[in-house]
């Protein structure tokens, strides 16, 4: 004869601590016991997803209907700011004097004369003969005015006009010294 009692079924693998809870009841249980935990200890209790860990920081948000830093930015403003940010800003407005040189002096102009050099608010322009190189330096203030136009007042101070280039005749290792024939170039 059998006289103990019934037995319980076999073990869940619960433990009876626990209260016999099973997956996501005893994961809750945990969590809370390691919230109790944290602050019996002192610590800041946070609740939420994980983006909160300590060592990561945590994004405001949304940024409204206003403008941020973080939107897209079109990609001239963003090149204008690294520009001024590392202090290009006189070297590429000389740039742009030579790129645009045809729309800021006029195409008969350029079509005689064309930009050489850009240096400290000076521009050295060269023209195809001398009668244009003279036509040029009467024309200065009127080019400079067009120029601050076109590409804002204080980039261009100065205008440096040459003449055409004339060809050197001192080749080879003997020459006769003196200045040269006396033609004309231009």
């Amino acid at each position: 004869m059998d006289n103990s009692a019934p037995q319980a079924p076999a073990s869940t693998g619960a433990d009876p601590a626990e209260g016999g809870l099973r997956g996501s009841d005893l994961a809750r249980a945990a969590l809370e016991a390691a919230r109790a935990s944290a602050q019996q200890r002192g610590g800041r209790v946070r609740r939420g997803t994980a983006k909160g860990v300590a060592g990561r920081r945590r994004r405001r948000g949304w940024s409204g209907p206003g403008p941020d830093d973080r939107d897209p930015q079109p990609l001239g403003r963003l090149a204008s700011r690294l520009a001024a940010d590392r202090g290009w800003a006189e070297r590429l407005a000389g740039g742009q004097v030579f790129g645009r040189w045809a729309k800021l002096v006029g195409e008969d102009v350029a079509e005689h004369a064309r930009p050489v050099a850009f240096e400290g608010g000076e521009l050295t322009v060269q023209a195809d003969s001398t009668a244009w190189a003279t036509q040029l330096r009467l024309l200065q203030r009127e080019l400079l005015k067009r120029i601050a136009a076109g590409v804002g007042d204080g980039v261009v101070t100065r205008l440096k006009v040459q003449g055409p280039a004339a060809p050197s005749w001192r080749y080879g290792p003997r020459h006769v010294p003196g200045r040269g024939p006396r033609d004309t170039y231009g």
